[in-house]
């Protein structure tokens, strides 16, 4: 006879305490688990999330491409077998490419190579290093302006007030006010700090196109007051040269051209650094969601206009010092740095190399530059003189050639040249 094995309240099909099952509703809502398996996630960690913890859920919808000890996923959730290309040899590659190209461009003005049909003579020659110096600084200015318009969602107008800040602080107060050097960029550092500030905090109070149309009449003012020279200060519609006694030796003179060149490549590398480090904070995060969704980031309780301001200073203050370099490279202060069509070259720029992307303002910076100094002197070259008029005369305004470029971009790399391999068509 087989003994029985006696049955307490729990496992007896006659339990004393009622059995407590759920709504038919709540139990359609809860995918057949129950409460305890809902709140706990069952007896295997992450059950609730189809395999993977809570905290991986949330660093994928956070936006990470990949959780630290995950598989990515391709589309249709089949794995990627990254790790046969060297997952981490990939990733040390990418960041091993900025500074091979850095490198590379430190390294050009011992370059004796010639380019006749990309460069006006060789590439160390003082001609090259100025067109490749002027291509650098305002790839940086387009770095600046990318962290406003590609990573804040700020459409700006007012940019080049800020560069035409740097520019004029400098020029004079060296040249009218006799200062030092060392004492005017400390001038040039104050005010680039104060001034996007006060303007900033009065700017963004409005937002979207309203913010637009605040910056581009605060550069109106900004370009009048140059134009109208007051007190003698400004020069005018003829802008106002800079002494090259007030430069050091080693920034003047053609044989030096290459120590501007490098002067370029440093402000540069401080931009990118700065930008880079700046987006990946958690201010830069912030404004990635303020360019998503702004009310989205003021209904969780963040207070958005404290870092938009914060993005309008910083931005602006890089284009401040980026006029300081500007003025050493052109040994001059210009009223055509404080129009907004300057600032629209930037938008350009940002737009041609891709807007918010890791390099795409870089690109579209020194791309823009580069073939707006080029063009010049192909519209007046012999081979354009010979063509017929129905072509000669287009080819002969490179900002029509430019416009061309830049609406064939727009059409068929809606993204910018860095993000032309995601897109499939127009």
């Amino acid at each position: 006879m087989t003994p029985q094995r006696p049955q307490d309240d729990h496992t007896s099909g006659q339990s004393t305490e009622p059995v407590s099952r759920p709504d038919p509703e709540e139990d359609q809502l809860l995918g057949g688990r129950s409460e305890k398996q809902v709140s706990t996630g069952g007896s295997g960690e992450g059950r609730l999330f189809g395999g993977r913890s809570e905290k991986q859920v949330r660093a994928r919808r956070s936006g990470e491409d990949r959780v630290p000890g995950e598989r990515p996923e391709a589309k249709g959730g089949a794995p990627v077998a990254w790790w046969a290309l060297g997952g981490r040899s990939a990733w040390s590659v990418r960041r091993a490419v900025p500074v091979i190209v850095f490198v590379v461009l430190a390294v050009l003005p011992f370059s004796t190579l010639d380019l006749p049909a990309l460069l006006p003579g060789p590439v160390n020659s003082p001609g090259s290093m100025q067109l490749l110096a002027i291509c650098l600084v305002f790839a940086g200015l387009a770095v600046t302006y990318d962290l406003l318009f590609g990573r804040t969602g700020l459409l700006s107008f007012g940019h080049a007030l800020y560069v035409a800040l740097g520019s004029y602080t400098v020029n004079i107060a060296v040249t009218k006010a006799g200062l030092s050097l060392a004492a005017a960029l400390g001038l040039a550092v104050v005010v680039g700090l104060v001034v996007p500030v006060v303007f900033g905090a009065l700017a963004l109070r409005v937002s979207g196109i309203a913010f637009a149309m605040v910056t581009l009449a605060t550069a109106q003012v900004g370009s009048i007051l140059v134009m109208s020279d007051p007190g003698g200060l400004t020069g005018g519609e003829e802008g106002l040269s800079l002494a090259p006694s007030a430069l050091p030796g080693f920034l003047t003179g053609v044989l030096n051209t290459a120590n501007l060149y490098w002067l370029a490549l440093a402000y540069l590398i401080v931009v990118v650094a700065v930008v880079a480090w700046a987006v990946e904070s958690e201010p830069g995060r912030v404004w990635q969601a303020i360019r998503e969704n702004e009310r989205r980031v003021s209904v969780l309780g963040l207070p958005s206009y404290r870092f938009r301001l914060l993005s309008f200073a910083l931005a602006s203050f890089l284009a401040t010092l980026g006029g300081v370099v500007h003025l050493f490279l052109v040994g001059g202060s210009s009223p055509q740095i404080t129009t907004s069509n300057f600032t629209l070259a930037f938008l350009v720029m940002v737009v041609i190399g891709g807007a918010g992307s890791r390099w795409g303002a870089m690109i579209g910076g020194i791309a823009y530059t580069y073939l707006d100094h080029r063009l010049s002197a192909l519209g007046t070259s012999d081979a354009v003189a010979g063509l017929p008029a129905v072509l000669k005369a287009p080819l002969s305004e490179p900002l029509f050639v430019l416009g061309v470029l830049f609406i064939l971009v727009v059409y068929f790399l809606p993204g910018g040249l860095t993000r032309a391999r995601r897109h499939q068509g127009p």
